[in-house]
């Protein structure tokens, strides 16, 4: 089957965007912070570089109206406690388990917007639910808090449920932003929510740690999210899913080739488990909407 070029272009930008997006679960090792001063520098460079690029393209960061501020704010609120608890879920633990945890939100979406929407979810998305949590207790060494190992796989899928509730939101009240003012909006939030608290971790900042926070904020957040929003204007939305399923494995391999973690048998079985139920559902949802 012959591949029109404008769709190779697509789907290496996509491949590209998810190997960045993958890349920056390593900058919760690389950069000497707690998760919630590495998540405030990431906001701040990643703001100004997206409003930028929303200035460039002749638009206005105003919105339309009062409830739209209150919908940004909110929807910025769960990503900052999203990008906080997914970088603590990996210092915690490994790349590769917060990574796997973090994949849980394609079957906590199914399972959470029915119940919004004050409907049963379906049982087949029920099974998967229950198939998917296997897979995370399968990664779990003991069922104790005092287990740092455990703290990040439970902060890794709290992680998901924050991400899972502010795709809900942006999906029933924001989509008519573009992708661009919308994830500038989220991380303006985010830096005024986190700088307070991380702010003291950058008054003696190094040169190494300041680069590693432009490396983080422009290569690995904005470049992705640009060429995610360009390789969606000729992928399908399904293939673009299947594609994002790849983060963990993009993830585990950048994390054993650089920080040398390898991970166990037990994290390999239990991902296989969680990526599996999301590649599924992925599917599923595409042939509903085929």
């Amino acid at each position: 089957m012959n591949v029109q070029p404008n769709h190779k272009v697509a789907l290496l930008q996509t491949h590209l965007a998810v190997l960045l997006l993958a890349g920056t679960a390593l900058f919760s090792k690389l950069i000497p912070m707690n998760a919630t001063a590495i998540s405030a520098g990431r906001a701040v460079i990643a703001c100004l570089l997206l409003v930028l690029v929303v200035k460039l393209k002749g638009n206005k960061l105003r919105l339309l109206n009062h409830r739209d501020y209150a919908v940004g704010f909110l929807l910025g609120v769960l990503m900052a406690s999203h990008w906080v608890t997914y970088f603590y879920a990996m210092q915690y633990s490994t790349v590769a388990v917060g990574m796997i945890a973090l994949y849980t939100f394609p079957v906590l979406t199914v399972f959470l917007e029915p119940l919004l929407d004050k409907r049963m979810p379906a049982l087949k998305d029920i099974v998967l639910a229950v198939f998917v949590f296997t897979g995370v207790l399968l990664m779990v060494p003991e069922f104790s808090l005092e287990s740092q190992y455990t703290l990040g796989i439970l902060l890794g899928v709290l992680s998901a449920v924050f991400f899972t509730l502010r795709n809900i939101l942006n999906k029933y009240a924001f989509t008519h932003y573009s992708a661009t003012k919308n994830m500038s909006i989220q991380a303006l939030v985010i830096a005024i929510l986190l700088m307070p608290w991380g702010y003291d971790a950058f008054h003696q900042i190094s040169i190494s740690t300041l680069l590693l926070f432009l490396l983080l904020g422009t290569a690995f957040t904005a470049l992705p999210h640009v060429l995610i929003v360009s390789g969606l204007r000729t992928l399908q939305a399904k293939s673009m899913s299947l594609i994002a399923c790849l983060s963990p494995v993009y993830g585990a391999i950048l994390a054993l080739l650089i920080l040398h973690e390898m991970p166990n048998v037990q994290t390999v079985v239990g991902g296989l488990i969680v990526l599996s139920a999301a590649i599924m559902e992925t599917l599923s949802l595409g042939r509903k909407q085929s």
